[in-house]
């Protein structure tokens, strides 16, 4: 299963020459730009580890890029995004993001069915991944 969160995840991954425009965009936009990673990739999870300090006033993207490589090797099973965050209005809204770096495996998700008062069913999402301890997720 393939995880869709953020711009671009339906199509196939980024190269790093296709990462390094899109940085170049978020610069250009004047957004400040964060790095973040997780191993629990669920849909409700907004909060992300982020990686360092978030990189404002950036006019170069190799700077962005040389901490991304620095993510990616700290941690290689990892989810990587990178976020575009716009200050205009007064407030550090999300104005984009989009994932850099998946895991080999993939695991998905399985629906859970709970049976409720009456004959009320409710369903959530719960992946596979969080069976292990974090840190060994995948």
């Amino acid at each position: 299963m393939r995880l869709t969160q953020g711009a671009f995840s339906f199509l196939p991954d980024l190269t790093d020459d296709q990462i390094n425009r899109q940085i170049q965009y978020t610069i250009s936009r004047g957004y400040a730009i964060s790095i973040e990673y997780t191993d629990d990739p669920h849909p409700r999870n907004a909060y992300w580890d982020m990686w360092g300090l978030p990189l404002f006033d950036i006019k170069d993207p190799a700077a962005v890029m040389y901490e991304l490589n620095s993510c990616r090797k700290a941690k290689p099973n990892f989810y990587v995004k990178i976020s575009g965050f716009d200050n205009t209005l007064g407030v550090e809204s999300c104005a984009m993001s989009f994932i850099v770096q998946r895991p080999a495996s993939e695991p998905g998700f399985r629906l859970v069915r709970q049976e409720s008062q009456g004959r009320f069913i409710r369903y959530t999402v719960a992946p596979y991944a969080t069976e292990r301890p974090e840190g060994e997720r995948y």
